[in-house]
């Protein structure tokens, strides 16, 4: 018991700090999610686009609910620091499995997925045993609740395409529905609430450090396409237009919503609900319009002249669109007032659809940084001139 109870991250000022191994965790799973704007950049259409939705949101899943663990345990001990460079082996496999996970390597995909899911439950579960009844039992249901993922996930894997898409979309809906239904299992019934003794400062500064590995790899990943396509005369203004996009995603991301989601989460007096609300929902669209924005400037650094079309406009606006959606939520549940600067910004990129058929690609990209750009400074100066968070 005394050797169980030091795996328990304790209560101190360093609780609320993300670890080195925690960050070194992370980049794995940003390798992971480029992976998957490779392949959609390579093959976007709506069919590609709904299979490759169902692995970004068991990626998010996968690395939300380590973060979970990682805010209860602490990673300074041995036994936890293996649990989490055994998951990052995982998740490099799980990674080069991901463009092919509708192929040939599904089988690995969903062994890995479901190996990984149970193996950290089951860690978790050990941890807490003897030591916190209350978190014990809530990890009994939760892998209880993995269990039953798994099966349609490895259903899925020996399936043919079409069953596969289903079999997962239904494993994912098991895990994503569980937090809501606090886990009921039959004869242990349902998690009381509040059972996890979670930090919610530590929550958003680890989802806060995910964003900023997804926002640089995005810079990352522009800039090797434009050296690739420099021969062209408008590259380097479309590198300057993606580069905008992304500073101003991180100036509307971190200038006041991030602050505010921590503040609140550290706040309540209902800290795993709202972690919930804040972190595991609320940061999904976030990180997906990053992903998504960054198939959209690779498709305008490829063919920045050609008149765009819906598809590509899905990627250039989607993106953009999807990350001021997750902002909005965000800034919505940490401060109770709807940001209108996001709300108009939603506005105007959905309105862009209209005319994408007499607009270039890069015409279309110029919008999106225009328009993340009136965002970003409608809110600024509504916050200095009134200090209420009605931007």
């Amino acid at each position: 018991m005394p050797l169980l109870s030091n795996w328990i991250r304790k209560e101190s000022a360093e609780r609320t700090k993300a670890s080195f191994p925690e960050l070194f965790f992370d980049l794995v799973f940003v390798f992971a999610l480029i992976q998957l704007s490779h392949t959609l950049a390579t093959d976007f259409s709506l069919a590609t686009a709904a299979e490759n939705l169902l692995l970004v949101l068991a990626i998010w899943w996968l690395w939300i609910y380590t973060t979970w663990v990682t805010n209860l345990l602490d990673t300074e001990q041995e036994a936890v620091r293996l649990l989490l460079f055994a998951l990052m082996f995982g998740g490099v496999l799980l990674a080069i499995a991901l463009p092919e996970a509708y192929g040939d390597h599904g089988k690995a995909f969903a062994g890995l997925y479901c190996t990984m899911q149970l193996g950290r439950s089951l860690f978790t579960l050990y941890a807490f045993r003897q030591v916190d009844r209350a978190s014990y039992l809530t990890f009994l249901r939760i892998t209880v609740w993995i269990l039953v993922s798994s099966l349609f996930w490895l259903l899925g894997a020996f399936a043919a395409l079409e069953e596969r898409v289903i079999f997962w979309a239904i494993a994912l809906l098991i895990e994503y529905t569980s937090p809501a239904a606090r886990y009921w299992v039959p004869w242990l019934g349902r998690s009381p609430r509040e059972t996890l003794h979670v930090s919610g400062e530590h929550m958003a500064e680890r989802c806060a450090l995910f964003v900023i590995l997804c926002l640089g790899e995005t810079i990352l990943t522009t800039g090797r396409n434009a050296a690739e396509h420099m021969q062209s005369s408008t590259t380097f203004a479309v590198f300057c237009s993606a580069f905008l996009i992304t500073g101003f995603m991180w100036w509307i991301y971190f200038h006041h919503g991030q602050q505010k989601a921590a503040d609140r989460a550290e706040a309540t007096s209902a800290p795993e609900t709202v972690a919930h609300n804040l972190f595991t929902y609320g940061h999904l669209p976030i990180v997906a319009g990053i992903i998504l924005t960054a198939v959209g400037e690779d498709f305008t650094l490829s063919h920045p002249g050609e008149q765009s079309s819906m598809k590509n406009a899905l990627a250039i606006l989607g993106g953009p669109a999807l990350f001021l959606l997750g902002n909005l939520w965000l800034k919505l549940a940490a401060t109770r007032k709807l940001p209108l600067s996001h709300l108009a910004g939603l506005v105007v990129l959905l309105s862009t659809l209209a005319v994408v058929p007499w607009q270039t690609n890069i015409a279309i990209q110029i919008v999106s940084a225009a328009t993340l750009l009136m965002v970003a400074l409608w809110e600024y100066f509504a916050l200095r001139r009134t200090g209420a968070a009605t931007a």
